[in-house]
């Protein structure tokens, strides 16, 4: 399995944490690979990783997420980590706002992500975590 695979568990586990209806934050922790790593038979021009994720990934789930309830927050390159496992590092941190769970999950688990849009992320990155966030205390 990718190491950076959504897994339906872990849409479960996150649909049971986060209240039904509630608008909530995605925090996303990003290392790129220095070329982009294509699945065999997935056709696709070489780029680097940084490029994969900005120009197709990104570009792919905006559309895919057009009229959802979605807010991209912001995307800003990491200067450094003062707390972390010792030579962990991260090149980019978005946050991402969702109208509710439902929406993240209805974008996530369509044909058309898995096919157009995650295998773009997969070759762009050689690291990833995504971690839901409580919008309000």
């Amino acid at each position: 399995m990718n190491p950076i695979e959504i897994t339906p568990q872990a849409l479960d586990a996150a649909e049971r944490a986060i209240p039904p209806g509630q608008p909530f934050y995605m925090l996303n922790l990003l290392r790129y690979r220095a070329h982009a790593q294509y699945e065999d038979g997935f056709d696709a021009t070489p780029c680097s990783g940084r490029e994969a994720f900005n120009e197709r990934y990104r570009p792919a789930f905006r559309r895919l997420a057009a009229g959802k309830p979605l807010v991209r927050i912001f995307s800003v390159p990491v200067l450094a980590s003062l707390v972390g496992t010792q030579g962990e590092r991260w090149d980019e941190a978005a946050i991402n706002e969702y109208g509710d769970f439902a929406t993240f999950r209805s974008i996530v688990e369509t044909e058309i992500y898995r096919r157009d849009v995650a295998p773009h992320r997969h070759a762009a990155l050689d690291d990833f975590r995504l971690l839901a966030l409580a919008k309000t205390m």
